[in-house]
Formats: structure tokens, C-alpha cells, sequence
């Protein structure tokens, strides 16, 4: 079996056919890896002035190693092992969209320090529970959700309530699952009374 190829390997390569320095780079792509990259190591840090980092259809399992990355607005981890959300913490201050689609990511555990977080693609996970899906909520920010193709959605989508469901325990949401939410008016004046 190949051995995975390391951040600095790729980062490597990605200058190579980018002609740019990781360091001063706002976009960083290292999607798709042959072969694919494993661990999110500490060669990451020297990515200083990256804004978007691609890290998608990979290997990854543990988010790591964000510590340098001060100006991420925008994390694509979509196709990976990841099953956790522990090491956000780092760009908890920064980070405005997180696109972890298609993981193994059962617990929203830590998602609560994502101040600034505005789109959260997490479709294809194994969240089940209504219990992880209101720590949501806790996202000031948020107002963009797709999560489709989680075990929680397809239940109540099955029975038709899971739109109503998810919009009553996140209120904030403007769009779910690619659907603008449409707040009925008899809801907003029952507030104002």
C-alpha cells in the first residue's frame, strides 16, 4: 500500500503547479491526493494568509493543527474519515463557512466556539439525534444548513416533518437543505404580541 502523502509533500506539489508560495497564498487547494493525505500535520501552520483551504477527498480523520491559520474564512473537509469536530477551536474566531460533507461525524461536540460561522454543508454524516442537532443553535452566525443524508434528517424527512422539525430548534436558518426557510406570518406576529 502507498504511504499517504504529507501537507508539506502536497503543499509541495500545489506550489509546483500553482507557481504561488503557500505562505502568501489566500487559496490553498489540496483536495484529491494521490495518494491521500491522512493527518492534518504541522506543516499546515505556515499557511498565514490562506482564506480558503481545500482539504477535501482525502483520508483525514482528526482535525488538527489550524493553530496558524488566522485568516481561514472558508474549510472544505467534504469526503474524508473525520468522526469528530474537536481542533475548530483554533479558527473559532475566523471561520465563516465549514463544508464537512460525506464523514463519519456522529456528535456536534465543539461546534459551539464557531463564532462567526454563517454555512455549515454537513450532509452524509451519522448524526441521529435531535440532542446533537440542537447544539446548532448555539451558533449565533449560522443561517445557511444542508443536512441531508443524515440519519436524524431521513427519519423526519421520511415522515414529512423534518423542514418544521429542524427550523423550530434552530430558528435563525434562511436556507436548509438548499431551500430557502419561509417563516409563516402568523408565527411572527404571535412573537410581536
Amino acid at each position: 500500500m502507498a504511504k499517504a502523502t504529507t501537507i508539506k509533500e502536497a503543499l509541495a506539489k500545489w506550489e509546483e503547479k500553482s507557481g504561488e508560495k503557500a505562505g502568501e497564498a489566500k487559496a490553498v487547494k489540496l483536495y484529491g491526493q494521490i495518494p491521500p493525505i491522512e493527518k492534518m500535520d504541522a506543516s499546515l501552520s505556515t499557511l498565514i494568509n490562506c482564506e480558503k483551504l481545500s482539504l477535501s477527498t482525502n483520508c483525514i480523520e482528526k482535525i488538527a493543527n489550524l493553530n496558524g491559520l488566522k485568516n481561514l474564512k472558508i474549510l472544505s473537509l467534504g469526503r474524508n474519515n473525520i468522526k469528530n469536530l474537536n481542533g475548530l477551536e483554533a479558527v473559532g474566531d475566523t471561520l465563516e463557512e465549514l463544508w464537512i460533507s460525506y464523514n463519519l461525524i456522529e456528535k456536534l461536540k465543539g461546534i459551539h466556539v464557531m463564532k462567526k460561522l454563517r454555512v455549515l454543508y454537513m450532509s452524509n454524516n451519522l448524526v441521529k439525534e435531535w440532542g446533537e442537532f440542537v447544539k446548532l443553535a448555539d451558533l449565533p452566525s449560522l443561517v445557511d444548513l444542508v443536512f441531508v443524508g443524515n440519519p436524524l434528517e431521513e427519519k423526519y424527512s421520511a415522515e414529512g416533518t423534518w423542514i418544521d422539525e429542524a427550523t423550530k430548534r434552530v430558528p435563525n436558518l434562511k436556507k436548509l437543505d438548499g431551500t430557502p426557510v419561509i417563516k409563516h406570518e402568523e408565527e411572527e406576529r404571535d412573537g410581536e404580541s
